[in-house]
């Protein structure tokens, strides 16, 4: 990956190139993805800090052409289909919405199950790019649906899907996604970074 920002992003702060040069592309080349680098990807979201170690994210995931490739790909809204049938993998962020207990406490419900797997989620599109892969994380799917589809147990709750693939060109997508296929920028530090008190 490039050791120097993308040039349209430049950080107020010294920070590593990494932080500047992941982004969610949706243009993807449509070629398989080793299996090895899948794992590799989602081995660095294994590694994800959470409260008190819970580690409540888990991953669903489906290569390209597999047999639940295409149950998983129907899992995702017209819009979202559209473009992620050319990924090459699919991945279902899940977290569990219960800590167990440990026969001293019950199982309780978890207030921070979302948190952690988004921390898991962020790692992996890190592990991504340094993979040399993009990873675009999409909240238009069909939550219910792949619930059931996912056969997930009821304490876990499907937290986003995640398309997985190397960016190429844009030229096939739809108009007006060519023109939204750039790095987005962020809003000012000092909109969101307050001293002390929220002003």
């Amino acid at each position: 990956m490039p050791n120097t920002p993308l040039p349209h992003r430049s950080p107020n702060y010294p920070i590593d190139s990494i932080f500047i040069n992941r982004w969610s592309p949706r243009a993807f080349d449509s070629n398989n993805i080793p299996n090895e680098d899948l794992q590799t990807i989602l081995e660095a979201a294994r590694w994800a800090p959470s409260a008190f170690n819970v580690q409540p994210w888990r991953f669903v995931y489906s290569h390209r052409g597999d047999e639940h490739w295409n149950t998983q790909l129907d899992l995702l809204d017209p819009f979202n289909k559209s473009w992620a049938q050319n990924a090459s993998a699919l991945v279902f962020v899940i977290s569990d919405k219960i800590v167990s207990g440990d026969g001293t406490r019950p199982d309780r419900p978890s207030n921070y199950n979302s948190f952690d797997a988004g921390a898991a989620w962020a790692q992996l599109a890190l592990q991504a790019s340094i993979s040399g892969y993009k990873a675009h994380a999409m909240a238009g799917l069909y939550f219910d649906k792949a619930q059931e589809a996912l056969k997930l147990p009821e304490r876990y709750k499907v937290e986003i899907a995640v398309a997985i693939g190397k960016n190429t060109t844009p030229d096939f997508l739809a108009p007006e996604l060519q023109e939204r296929e750039i790095p987005s920028q962020r809003l000012e530090s000092n909109d969101i970074i307050f001293a002390g008190t929220f002003s």
